[in-house]
């Protein structure tokens, strides 16, 4: 019962990323045929922000280059993001041993990534996000190595 509860947490989270990259997509699609540059540009003066600062610059360059069939391509790599994480959080909800693989190693993926930018300059967003993400990658190897120790022994021909 408690490794149910585990492999559902992590699912529920694995699914609440899915979701919100879903969601992230289809906002890209609503910007399709519209004018991406002054949506940024109205963004930037909404939240007051300062032009002169790194981030603002950084977005309003970018909102500059995006056309259409960026926005088509974004949309369909979030699609794909998505999917992947849905799937791994229904095969995980049901205690699958493929989806553990999939979240041990897709999670592992982004440790030295996160690694690397706490060290950069540590915030308390990206330590929880570091701490929460290893200890989630822990939990689903500790997870298949008990199932592997508790597993018999196969016969010897």
């Amino acid at each position: 019962m408690q490794r149910q509860s585990g492999l559902r947490a992590v699912a529920v989270y694995e699914a609440a990323k899915g979701i919100l990259v879903l969601a992230v997509g289809l906002g890209l699609l609503r910007l399709i045929h519209h004018d991406v540059q002054q949506i940024a540009e109205h963004i930037v003066k909404h939240l007051h922000l300062n032009l002169a600062a790194h981030f603002p610059r950084v977005f309003l360059a970018v909102a500059s280059k995006i056309d259409d069939a960026r926005l088509w391509a974004l949309a369909a790599g979030a699609a794909a993001y998505s999917g992947l994480r849905l799937l791994e959080a229904a095969g995980l909800w049901k205690g699958r041993r493929w989806a553990e693989w999939l979240g041990a190693l897709s999670g592992g993926i982004y440790v030295p990534v996160e690694i690397y930018e706490a060290a950069q300059k540590a915030t308390a967003t990206r330590l929880v996000l570091l701490i929460f993400n290893v200890a989630m990658v822990a939990y689903l190897l500790w997870d298949l190595w008990q199932q592997r120790k508790s597993r018999p022994a196969l016969a010897k021909k």
